[in-house]
Parts: structure tokens; C-alpha cells; sequence
């Protein structure tokens, strides 16, 4: 039996709450780091960070990214894509402060957002078009 997802399991499963882990290739070795997300079934990853980032100028120097989530209890699964950077736009703290609640909760989210909506208007969201696909889900072995 084939441990791949179908498109729709593996759009539901990236549109779900995960920590992200974005790879941007270097001249020495690539930038591996975990990161909130956002992420709309058939759309593009939506990820936010300081305009004068390191991050930010490699993703600017690359124009193109790798990017995975996982579920790390059983049954094991990821999902893991590479694509172009399409947008740079200023960071809507509106949806920043939804991506807070999502990842921290109600209070944590609005306390966390309240420590960093100031500096949000020097934010950078980049947007990344999935291109290429890796898919496994490991509950797929046992039928």
C-alpha cells in the first residue's frame, strides 16, 4: 500500500496547525529554522519576520524555498513542499494576531500579540507557492 497522501490529505494536512520548518539555501549551509505559518487549502504558505532578518535577505537572495510540517506522534506524517517566493507585503498585524491565538491559544495568543504589535510594522509576510510535493503518512502502512 502506497504511504503517499492524495491531494486533498495533503492539503488539509498543511492548512493544519503545525510549526513549520523553512530551509533557504546559503553560500556555506542552508538556514534551517521552525516558524509559524499560514496556509489555505489550494493557495500559498504564508510566513512573517522582521524586515532586516538574516532569513528575510536569504529568501530575497534565494527567491525559492523548502518547506515541511510533520506530526510527530503515530501515525507519523509530513508533508513537505519546495516553491518560488511570489509576494513580499507588509505584515497585516490583524493576521498576525489570528496566527498568535492559533499557535498559543486565546490568552496566550493575545497576551503574545500585545508584547509585538508595535513592531509588526516592520514585518515582512512572504508568500510561497508550493511547487514540488513530498507526502508520507505512516498510518497508511497498517491499512
Amino acid at each position: 500500500m502506497s504511504t503517499l497522501m492524495t491531494i486533498a490529505e495533503r492539503e488539509t494536512f498543511l492548512a493544519g496547525t503545525h510549526i513549520g520548518m523553512l530551509s533557504v539555501p546559503d553560500r556555506h549551509a542552508s538556514l534551517l529554522i521552525p516558524i509559524w505559518y499560514a496556509y489555505t487549502e489550494g493557495g500559498e504558505i504564508r510566513i512573517s519576520t522582521p524586515s532586516g532578518s538574516r532569513k528575510l535577505g536569504l529568501i530575497q537572495e534565494a527567491g525559492y524555498v523548502g518547506f515541511a510540517v510533520q506530526q510527530e506522534e503515530m501515525p507519523y506524517k509530513f508533508v513537505s513542499i519546495d516553491g518560488p517566493v511570489t509576494a513580499y507585503e507588509p505584515t497585516d498585524p490583524e493576521e498576525y494576531r489570528r496566527w498568535a491565538i492559533r499557535y498559543l491559544g486565546p490568552l496566550n495568543g493575545e497576551r503574545f500579540f500585545a508584547s509585538i504589535k508595535d513592531a509588526l510594522s516592520s514585518w515582512i509576510t512572504i508568500h510561497i507557492r508550493p511547487q514540488r510535493w513530498r507526502t508520507f503518512d505512516f498510518g497508511k502502512e497498517f491499512g
